[in-house]
């Protein structure tokens, strides 16, 4: 079902039509005119304070962080997590090229699978588009090369993320997605979701007993890239 077809049926609903011009121009202009970073403290910091603020908030949501110094490090850290872990060495990763260059060769104890998820994959492995420092948050919009997925059926979700992919506040990550997916085909404006994942999958609604992997991963798993040299003081 296309985006339109959902909006048109929105409109049915509510018995109107489009918006007009003037209507359209007021709300762009208050989506871009809107009050930002409501705590500016949690993001308005120095860079190696940011990354490292994104750490500790990931860590605190029950999350583990590797920091690597380039991608060519990614796959070994990978595989020193499985091992750590006691976890199988067959891998669902995303079918995004700049996993597939990953220098994998260098694990042959590693098997990989690229595509979607399916109930039976234990371990996944994915692309974060950024992190959010204020909250230690990873988004994860849909798309050919991020299949939501994979961050929903295997018991263990990693993910690889680069510190110049993380920002302050949640604000600045919808700017670079407006810029990025702005006029974009088929999906046009937006991705068709965009997944904000913080943290293992937990629930407490039994009993206030804290169950991990409630409705997803019960692991996750951060492989942080150090490819931002404002940040490398945060090591």
């Amino acid at each position: 079902m296309s985006r339109e077809t959902v909006l048109d049926s929105i409109r049915r609903g509510l018995r109107r039509g489009r918006l007009p011009p003037d209507q359209i121009g007021m709300l762009r202009a208050r989506l871009a005119e809107h009050p930002r970073h409501v705590v500016p403290a949690r993001s308005r910091i120095p860079r190696p304070e940011q990354i490292a603020l994104f750490v500790a908030n990931a860590e605190k949501e029950f999350a583990t962080v590797a920091r690597v110094p380039d991608a060519a490090a990614v796959p070994a850290a990978i595989v020193e997590y499985l091992a750590r872990q006691n976890l199988p060495t067959v891998l669902k990763i995303a079918p995004n090229p700049e996993l597939g260059a990953l220098a994998w060769a260098e694990t042959p104890m590693v098997s990989l699978a690229e595509g979607k998820a399916e109930a039976s994959d234990a371990v996944a492995v994915q692309l974060a588009y950024a992190g959010v420092a204020e909250t230690g948050t990873l988004v994860l919009p849909s798309g050919p090369g991020r299949p939501q997925t994979l961050n929903l059926l295997p018991d263990t979700e990693i993910v690889v993320l680069r510190t110049s992919q993380v920002y302050g506040a949640y604000e600045e990550i919808w700017d670079r997605l407006r810029d990025d997916y702005r006029g974009l085909e088929p999906t046009g404006f937006m991705p068709r979701t965009v997944m904000f994942v913080t943290g293992p999958s937990r629930s407490a609604d039994i009993e206030q007993t804290l169950e991990l992997g409630a409705h997803g991963p019960r692991r996750l798993h951060v492989v942080l890239i150090e490819d931002d040299a404002a940040a490398h003081a945060a090591a």
